[in-house]
């Protein structure tokens, strides 16, 4: 399945919504478009990842690397994983929790949750 990622603005927030397999081949595009979104100046991002069906550890190391870069600007990282993550097990959660990175991101169920400031993160 191929990699798309599409972008949206809510608020102050920059939020891109990636589905399909994010992996060796396709991860660079997610760290451009991440680079893209810092060079226009913002660093509030939500990485929604709710359809991505694959993570390997090229994928990982994106998102580490998105962490790095948002924390370096004084930025902020949420990242979106399916509401029933915990329970369904869905991949990048087993794969983040499996390497022992789960705990280094805000993750929240949907866009909605992320954006409200009242809302609280899932835990690990």
């Amino acid at each position: 399945m191929a990699l798309t990622v599409t972008d949206a603005e809510h608020g102050g927030w920059a939020v891109l919504h990636v589905a399909g397999e994010l992996d060796l081949v396709s991860s660079p595009v997610v760290r451009q478009r991440v680079h893209d979104v810092v060079a226009k100046g913002r660093h509030e991002l939500v990485l929604d990842l709710s359809d991505v069906l694959f993570c390997d550890s090229s994928g990982v190391g994106v998102l580490i690397a998105t962490r790095r870069l948002i924390r370096s600007c004084q930025g902020r990282m949420r990242l979106i994983l399916p509401a029933k993550g915990a329970e369904d097990g869905s991949h990048v959660n087993r794969v983040l929790a499996a390497l022992g990175v789960r705990r280094l991101f805000e993750v929240y169920p949907d866009v909605t949750a992320a954006l409200d400031e009242q809302t609280r993160p899932l835990t690990a």
